[in-house]
């Protein structure tokens, strides 16, 4: 009698089995502060942000990104640079930006003056959550923690 294996059930089981390595990196502590930092002092979200839920939506965009950045980090292994790698993802990357865009649109302010701002918050939020990510996971590839 043979066995038969499923090896996308066994490409899954890693890939969670890395993402719970990676993710001990990130503190709820950190979320909150950066959280605060790109939206709790503007203008445009401040009084959105309040709200607990928006909160949870800005956590959950900001570890997708912060997984995103660590698994593309493996390409920085073999001599790629940043902004190479970050077109590898840029699909993934723009999902992820306009996500949590419509989501503080939707439950933000409709002044339209103010929605490309909103983006560009939301852009470097992203951004500096990828390259966390990325910086995190090359630190436990060097230290051989993979």
């Amino acid at each position: 009698m043979t066995v038969i294996m499923d090896f996308d059930l066994k490409k899954r089981e890693k890939q969670i089995k890395y993402e719970r390595s990676v993710l001990k990196e990130l503190s709820i502590k950190d979320l909150k502060a950066k959280v605060a930092h790109y939206f709790g002092s503007s203008q445009l979200t401040k009084s959105v942000i309040i709200n607990e839920g928006m909160e949870e939506a800005c956590f959950d965009v900001a570890i997708e990104a912060f997984l995103l950045g660590a698994n593309f980090s493996k390409f920085n292994e073999w001599g790629e640079d940043i902004p190479t790698i970050k077109n590898r993802c840029l699909e993934e990357d723009k999902h992820l930006k306009d996500t949590l865009f419509h989501f503080l649109l939707y439950w933000g302010s409709e002044e339209s003056s103010k929605n490309e701002s909103l983006y560009y918050l939301c852009e470097q939020f992203v951004d500096a959550w990828w390259l966390e990510g990325f910086h995190k996971a090359n630190k436990r590839r060097k230290l051989r923690l993979h």
